[in-house]
């Protein structure tokens, strides 16, 4: 048997590693506990190879535990030995099959170590970004995370408001206009103290002249509603509210100043990574996305293929076949990027109405297969990903095509997804019924549809559902058939 020497290192985040060694034949040759120091590693690189044949290199197994694996992947890496970071959800299920009522350090190191000996297929090694794609992510992350605060503030911002002015004139987003008159008027006495006039000065001024005199009426209208609602009751602080509301601006307004400056050195690592722009290619992946894709993806050619980056994306059903029963419709596993499918699902919304390939694939699971928005979303945002693969994989951009394979421009696309596969409106309103339960699919038949272009598109043709009530019908159809 070739020798070979696991570590199954059990990190700790604000307390040292465990870390316990193995042999090739599941016999353990040592246990050690570290810190991320390169002393400490390199004890145990020298505990662990402990009379190991000269040129015997390590295989470190950890789980993704905060930032602490980093340190771990950095300098063993750079030693020449293999790092696996694996899953903490298979860990844990090894873990309660050879330790059911027990739980340590050390035998979750023990477990990390046997991974490799029981699924050595499953692991996959570490790959450390260069320069440029290390700063690429980093930026992606810190832009997301920027992003989601300010829509936390955006949100307080609204609840507040309602709690002061319960007829709010917030409906829809946030202007610029609305948050200066918050930031010195969200007070509703102090509203109408303000007056009209001064209050359309400040409106047109923040809105540069798009809004005025009706916007100020609005907020005019909203504290009158709110002083005779309240009567001065004191359970209603006004002072106090208003207090937090320019406090709450305030923070929006320091994150988005902050996700500026991000955007921006987010924008010049990707143009390093990516100068051709080969992510923003694809249908739907604008601005935003490119990065994000580009940062997740890293190296192309580290999956196997595009049907191994779309399970890395958790956008695949779970399997559930036994016997002669395959069960279809399983829910998605979600593994991977929460930050990643994401994107992908926002960006297959856009990408349905710009490629005419996977508009057919949304129409098909709209109209004849009975899926609702979000999981017609979800067909399309796993093709999109197998896309996205193929096209960084490959190195040229993305080119629409028509569902019969013949390149088209986007306005020609654009034409064909008008045509032949828009979601009529009667299908979408019973897909989103749900007080009548889930609806039924349609009955489809089959046809030949020839465009103004003279191409031939095979449609499906949707025929009446037929309720209970509806036998005799029913009864002719089956006699034609």
């Amino acid at each position: 048997m070739d020798e070979r020497r696991i570590v199954g290192l059990d990190l700790g985040i604000a307390s040292a590693h465990t870390a316990v060694v193995l042999r090739a034949d599941g016999t353990e040759a040592c246990r050690r506990r570290c810190s991320p120091t390169v002393e400490s590693f390199t004890e145990l690189e020298a505990a662990a190879l402990e009379g190991a044949p000269e040129g015997t290199r390590l295989e470190i197994v950890v789980e993704p535990t905060g930032p602490a694996w980093l340190p771990v992947a950095v300098h063993f890496g750079r030693r020449g030995h293999s790092v696996y970071r694996v899953p903490s959800a298979k860990a844990a299920d090894l873990r309660r099959f050879l330790s059911r009522h027990a739980k340590s350090n050390s035998i979750d190191a023990a477990t990390l170590a046997r991974l490799a000996l029981v699924d050595p297929g499953g692991l996959r090694p570490v790959e450390l970004p260069g320069a440029d794609r290390a700063s690429l992510d980093r930026r992606v992350r810190a832009a997301d995370r920027l992003t989601r605060q300010g829509a936390k503030h955006k949100g307080r911002i609204k609840d507040l408001v309602r709690t002061l002015m319960p007829m709010s004139p917030l409906t829809g987003e946030l202007g610029r206009a609305d948050l200066v008159v918050l930031e010195r008027y969200a007070d509703p006495k102090a509203l109408l103290r303000a007056g009209k006039a001064r209050l359309t000065a400040l409106i047109a001024q923040a809105s540069t002249n798009h809004l005025g005199a009706e916007r100020a009426e609005q907020w005019l209208a909203a504290a009158r509603a709110s002083v005779r609602l309240y009567g001065g009751d004191q359970a209603v602080g006004f002072a106090d509210l208003a207090a937090e509301v320019a406090t709450e601006i305030r923070l929006l307004r320091a994150v988005e100043a902050e996700l500026a400056l991000h955007a921006r050195a987010r924008e010049q690592a990707y143009q390093r990574v990516d100068p051709e722009q080969l992510a923003r290619s694809l249908p739907g992946i604008a601005e935003v996305g490119g990065p994000v894709l580009q940062a997740a993806v890293g190296r192309a050619h580290r999956f196997g293929g595009g049907s191994q980056f779309k399970s890395f994306t958790g956008l695949t059903p779970k399997a559930s076949e036994t016997g002669e029963t395959d069960r279809k419709g399983q829910p998605m596993s979600k593994a991977g990027s929460s930050l990643l499918r994401t994107q992908l699902l926002r960006s297959a919304d856009t990408a349905r109405t710009i490629d005419p390939q996977l508009a057919q694939i949304y129409y098909t699971q709209m109209v004849e297969r009975g899926a609702n928005h979000l999981k017609a979303l979800c067909v399309v945002a796993s093709h999109l990903a197998e896309r996205a693969w193929a096209v960084l994989a490959r190195g040229t951009p993305y080119e629409l095509r028509d569902t019969d394979g013949r390149p088209v421009s986007r306005p020609e696309a654009k034409a064909i997804i008008a045509e032949c596969w828009t979601v009529p409106e009667e299908v979408r309103r019973r897909r989103r019924s749900k007080k009548a339960g889930k609806a039924p699919h349609q009955v489809l038949m089959g046809h030949v549809q020839v465009s103004a272009r003279g191409a031939t598109t095979r449609r499906p043709s949707p025929l009446p559902i037929l309720g209970n009530g509806d036998a005799t019908v029913k009864k002719e159809m089956a006699s034609s058939t």
